[in-house]
């Protein structure tokens, strides 16, 4: 690899663009800010919202309750179904830079944790604007408010500070049963807070009316819409090594390649999210599941006869390959599952680079060779034999051989930062995932 020569980076202007401070995520959070940052402009020199014998408490729970709703809806598996399906349907035909913008469709987690932040801040002000109002005599407000006003505060803070990167990865578990637990209870006091305040105006006007009511109902059918389908189904585990664990179990509905489901041994606790390896002509889930914290340590080591499924199949980064007429994907470990449906269903020519620990030994021979049989010109890298490679020259070499239109990395979350980085600094089109759940 010491041959493998990488082509000069771009401008150091157009380097900044592509760095990770500055990916399209970050961008969404960023407008966002600016979004709301105006419309609290406008509300103080403007619209007049906070007059010292008058604060606006409805245009204030609009405000809220609209960025909360971005928030939600945008993480609903249909609507992210969506969005990949509109993104991904660009002819390949069109130019490249077109299509990768479309590429980065899977950056839309920016907007749902903007959103939240923002609605937390405009709660912040509302709460602040209630007891102003009590302190100065300029509006009356129950006890009940009072007190569930604030208890949502808690709620929604604590809910941010555990989505905050560092704690989110340090403490993963409670990051989940916070954003479970806390957002199902922010919901249901949401809509007792409604009420309380609609008991409160003298208006007649009937609650199917007003647009909060329908907000809510909105976001309370995308909250329980994944729960009715939730099943426990038979599983069947095959372990080639301690490490891995090979599952396949029937859920009811075909997986498309791209998609992942989340599993769980306790559904009210957590949930962890898998990618999909379907095989063509095949009903049924494939999972490929490796050893890489407590939940997957004890599924493997337990293998369970029956897990929990929920929700449908939801689509990821995998998919942006239908955009590309070749692609590269690079893989480490356990990466190659998400991975595995694309190059079965060999709808994108491809070039797969997978580095791992003894494959054969680690995952099996049967999925060593069914690997080999769609990528007879895979480069896999025994690291137990050759040490770890440089993936991003490896990487490169392939694309430019290949003459392939992107790369797609699936590894953990420094690795597949710096491969990704270092393409897009040299003006090739580089994806993979950011971490936002």
């Amino acid at each position: 690899m010491e041959n493998i020569i990488l082509p000069p980076k771009k401008s150091l202007l157009y380097r900044i663009g592509k760095l990770p401070l500055f990916i399209p995520y970050q961008r969404l959070f960023i407008l966002v800010t600016l979004i709301n940052s105006y419309i609290l402009y406008k509300s103080i020199y403007s619209w007049n919202w906070f007059q010292v014998d008058n604060i606006a408490l409805n245009s204030l729970a609009r405000v809220i309750l609209f960025n909360f709703t971005l928030a939600i809806l945008i993480r609903q598996q249909y609507i992210v179904n969506f969005l990949f399906k509109v993104a991904t349907s660009v002819p390949k035909s069109w130019p490249l830079f077109i299509r990768r913008i479309c590429a980065k469709v899977y950056h839309f987690g920016g907007l749902h944790s903007s959103s939240a932040t923002m609605g937390t801040i405009w709660y912040c002000i509302f709460v602040g604007a209630i007891y102003y109002g009590v302190i100065n005599k300029t509006h009356e407000i129950s006890i009940s408010i009072l007190i569930i006003t604030p208890l949502i505060l808690v709620l929604l803070i604590g809910i941010v500070i555990m989505a905050l990167p560092k704690i989110r990865t340090k403490f993963h578990n409670q990051f989940e049963i916070t954003h479970r637990i806390g957002g199902w209870s922010v919901l249901i006091l949401f809509w007792v807070q409604m009420f309380l305040f609609l008991g409160q105006e003298l208006t007649t006007m009937p609650l199917w009316q007003k647009l909060e009511f329908w907000i809510l109902i909105s976001l309370t059918i995308s909250v329980i819409l994944p729960w009715l389908r939730l099943k426990k189904v038979p599983i069947q585990i095959t372990r080639p090594s301690n490490h891995v664990a090979l599952t396949s179990f029937n859920y009811g509905v075909t997986p498309f390649a791209g998609s992942s489901t989340a599993l769980s041994r306790n559904p009210l606790l957590e949930w962890h999210s898998f990618a999909n390896v379907p095989s063509p002509d095949q009903d049924g889930f494939r999972l490929t599941i490796s050893r890489a914290g407590d939940w997957t340590g004890q599924f493997i080591s337990d293998k369970p006869e029956k897990i929990w499924v929920k929700g449908i199949p939801t689509a990821g980064v995998g998919n942006v390959d239908k955009l590309f007429n070749k692609v590269i994907w690079v893989a480490t470990g356990s990466g190659i599952g998400p991975c595995l449906p694309h190059l079965l269903l060999n709808e994108t020519p491809s070039v797969l680079i997978w580095s791992t620990r003894t494959p054969e030994k680690t995952y099996g021979d049967n999925l060593v060779n069914e690997i080999r049989s769609v990528q007879p010109n895979a480069i896999i890298w025994n690291t137990d034999e050759k040490g770890k490679p440089d993936l991003v020259k490896l990487a490169y070499k392939a694309y430019s051989d290949f003459n392939a239109e992107a790369i797609i990395c699936i590894s953990n979350q420094s690795l597949t930062q710096k491969v990704v980085h270092a393409m897009e600094a040299r003006g090739i089109p580089a994806y993979g995932a950011i971490w936002d759940s």
